[in-house]
């Protein structure tokens, strides 16, 4: 972990530093700056994991080290270095990670750097987490996931031609690739698609890619062809809204 010691006593950034190399091993690489501003530049530039901040400086408080970020994100841990235990209050309202009083007990130096840790630890993975989501919902927009026996398959839309209800099943019929047997209902794809125009239920047993439309044939009621050849029948009471549908669109 990468560390920042901000204070304006020399003396102060030399007892943590020996502190830290003598207790704190995990901290590998430490900075040091005399007055908030530079720290705030340091921290910017090099982003460290733990800021070790003094609170009575000249020019800046400790206290004001958050109007230094309000538009960037804050992936720093605080632990404030004082002399006062009258600023305890205000630094806590701030998030800090903890507050150390001078002179620096070693003890509590040690507890400070493992709560900052597990913070920091806990932060990754939302962090993480966060960025997987973004994936999978960058994903969800151009495919579904079909819960195969096998495991899950993501299949595009644009490859899926029609589904079919099979009892408590549904079948999905695919571009390149045989039909597979879903244990979910039609009910269930009609609801989960409802935000995809594309997709229409023709009948309580049919849901079609309109993508994938061949031909409509008004004979013995009204059917529509798909490219592989299928014959899907249109229900009478979705007759004049799919007939709507067509000359609309087409």
């Amino acid at each position: 972990m990468k560390a920042i010691l901000i204070d304006d006593e020399k003396k102060a950034r030399n007892v943590l530093r020996t502190l830290l190399a003598e207790e704190c091993p995990e901290i590998t690489e430490i900075q040091e700056a005399a007055d908030l501003i530079s720290g705030v530049e340091i921290i910017k530039k090099d982003k460290p994991d733990i800021v070790f901040l003094d609170i009575e400086m000249p020019e800046y408080s400790g206290l004001e080290i958050l109007h230094f970020f309000k538009k960037e994100s804050i992936t720093f841990q605080i632990i404030f270095t004082t002399a006062y235990n009258k600023y305890a209050i205000e630094a806590f309202k701030i998030e800090a990670i903890d507050y150390l009083l001078k002179p620096i007990d070693d003890e509590e130096l040690k507890n400070a750097v493992s709560k900052a840790k597990t913070a920091i630890k806990k932060n990754n993975i939302v962090g993480k987490l966060n960025g997987i989501e973004k994936i999978f919902n960058q994903i969800s927009l151009n495919k579904i996931a079909l819960e195969v026996p096998k495991g899950i398959m993501f299949v595009a839309y644009d490859d899926i031609i029609y589904f079919e209800a099979d009892g408590v099943y549904t079948k999905v019929y695919l571009k390149n690739s045989k039909p597979r047997l879903i244990s979910k209902t039609l009910k269930y794809f009609a609801e989960q698609l409802e935000d995809k125009p594309i997709f229409y239920r023709t009948h309580r047993s049919y849901l079609i890619n309109l993508k994938f439309m061949s031909e409509v044939v008004k004979k013995d009621g009204l059917h529509v062809v798909l490219e592989n050849n299928k014959t899907i029948p249109i229900a009478r009471d979705k007759k004049e809204e799919f007939l709507q549908l067509i000359s609309n669109f087409f």
